[in-house]
């Protein structure tokens, strides 16, 4: 144990000067702060008006070389020179979401107030779970998700609460349907005293072949099982066909098993789908199946003023999910978890009497992380709060029909194409095709796809994604920047085309 005299008087304990002195945020350092964010500011900025592609095309092993031979052991002499040395290891190598010939995964440009409410937040540094560590954020937070249920339609006793991502709002949902599930079947004096997993076994989770990964993966983790989770079919247009779902349900319930939860969604990641909501929550109510309507992707409907309607009966969800780095234009990370009923997020609640002891509920002192798996949150509300603030949702919608346009104008410019085949008709920003000439046989078709996608991103010129679709390898546009043009497409598809021509010439030669 260490033994210390008791200090006397207002003492500042050392700090070496020679490494750490002047770096604490503080008063005193306001304006040393202001430089080295506006030199932050400036390199980012050249990053972006210099990128003459989505991607340079650089390789793990050429970049990773460059990287580990940073010595993390001995300190740049200052900020100016560490974003120097940051220009090689990352910024010129990083992958930019805001270029129109960025066409892959579901990452959007953001705006600008969402960029000056990461600064602020990010400054201030406010704790979102509890109130004593954010106080005008709680209340922000609180806003916006009142004001999100109601566009949603959820009702008078919706709420929820912001999360990092879909993923982790998909397993929240799942969290409180499994415990409200349980907490049921204990009513039953026979299983009142069985433990938590004896419960579950029976335990069943309906959803789309394709729905995302995170509902199987939230079974795991829940101690249900991937198996837990039973595919239901789809239709050509890849939503979660209805009468598939009944038949899925009557087996299930003449096996024994207890329909826990059914599970929506609204913008599959390939298809941007969605299921028939009305028809689901009728088949969920009959069973006593929570309802989750995954619209990570499609929640940004909501804003939309032409496309609001394919969201229609989403009010009928026990919860949602909603990712604000989606189609609401936000930096990563920004999402949030709704309920119709408020009083089923007591189902992850949790009182720690250092942190938010009961008796703070009691008083009515509005401690996020009661509602929350999370403890520590950022105060990632802030920057949806300042782009409604300035755009309006009908300027964030405005974004987001765009892109849906330019996905159906690029649908009708493949379909018309002989030699591009699509997967599905469009019904959001995504489009599955792949390049299909005349006379190639399948497991050819699946090797020029697989190339042309990797050929594009070694260019750098453009980035699409791909895909499976019945085992077969495909190719996908994610289209969300409301900057990209139908020329910039027309584009893409030819660079697609000439490449996968090269290939399949070379392969016959």
């Amino acid at each position: 144990m260490l033994h210390h005299a008791e200090p006397s008087g207002d003492v500042r304990f050392r700090v070496d000067e020679a490494f750490a002195g002047g770096h604490l945020l503080n008063a005193a350092n306001i304006a040393r702060y202001a430089a080295e964010m506006r030199l932050g500011v400036d390199a980012a900025a050249a990053a972006v008006s210099g990128a003459g592609g989505p991607f340079t095309g650089i390789t793990p092993a050429e970049l990773k070389p460059v990287v580990d031979a940073v010595d993390l052991e001995t300190p740049l002499p200052d900020t100016a020179a560490a974003l120097a040395e940051l220009e090689s290891v990352y910024l010129r190598d990083a992958v930019y979401f805001h270029h129109p010939k960025y066409a892959a995964h579901l990452n959007c440009p953001v705006v600008i107030p969402a960029l000056v409410g990461e600064a602020v937040l990010s400054t201030v540094n406010s704790s979102l779970d509890t109130w004593d560590q954010s106080a005008g954020a709680t209340l922000i937070e609180q806003r916006l998700i009142r004001w999100t249920a109601n566009r949603l339609g959820l009702g008078e006793n919706a709420d929820g609460v912001f999360t990092s991502g879909g993923s982790a709002s998909n397993q929240q949902a799942l969290l409180m349907a499994r415990n409200r599930t349980v907490a049921a079947l204990r009513q039953d004096p026979e299983r009142k005293s069985q433990r938590l997993p004896e419960l579950l076994a029976g335990l069943r989770i309906f959803a789309s072949e394709a729905s995302h990964f995170s509902i199987r993966k939230s079974a795991s983790i829940l101690g249900l099982g991937y198996d837990a989770v039973v595919p239901v079919p789809c239709d050509d247009h890849q939503r979660m066909d209805p009468d598939a779902l009944a038949d899925a349900l009557a087996a299930s319930a003449a096996r024994g098993e207890q329909a826990m939860a059914v599970v929506a969604t609204a913008g599959t990641t390939d298809f941007g789908s969605i299921d028939p909501l009305l028809p689901t929550a009728r088949l969920a109510e009959e069973h006593g199946a929570w309802l989750h309507v995954d619209a990570a992707y499609g929640g940004g409907l909501i804003t939309s003023q032409r496309y609001r309607h394919l969201l229609d009966g989403i009010g009928a969800a026990d919860s949602v999910t909603v990712d604000f780095h989606k189609t609401f234009f936000q930096p990563v990370s920004s999402s949030a978890v709704l309920v119709r009923e408020r009083a089923m997020l007591n189902h992850v609640t949790y009182y720690a009497d250092y942190l938010n002891p009961e008796s703070a509920a009691r008083a009515a002192i509005p401690n996020q992380v009661d509602k929350s798996i999370q403890t520590t949150r950022r105060f990632d509300a802030l920057k949806l709060w300042l782009t409604l603030r300035v755009l309006g949702a009908d300027g964030v919608g405005s974004l987001l029909d765009a892109a849906i346009d330019l996905a159906s104008a690029t649908g009708l410019v493949v379909g018309a194409d002989p030699e591009f085949e699509m997967a599905a008709p469009v019904q959001l920003s995504t489009l599955v095709f792949r390049y299909h000439p005349g006379g190639t046989d399948e497991d050819s078709l699946d090797a020029v796809n697989l190339h042309i996608r990797r050929a594009l991103s070694a260019s750098g010129e453009a980035l699409v994604a791909g895909t499976k679709v019945a085992g077969r390898h495909y190719l996908k546009f994610t289209l969300l920047n409301a900057d990209t043009t139908l020329t910039d497409m027309r584009a893409i598809l030819e660079q697609i085309r000439r490449t996968g021509s090269e290939y399949l010439a070379g392969a016959a030669a």
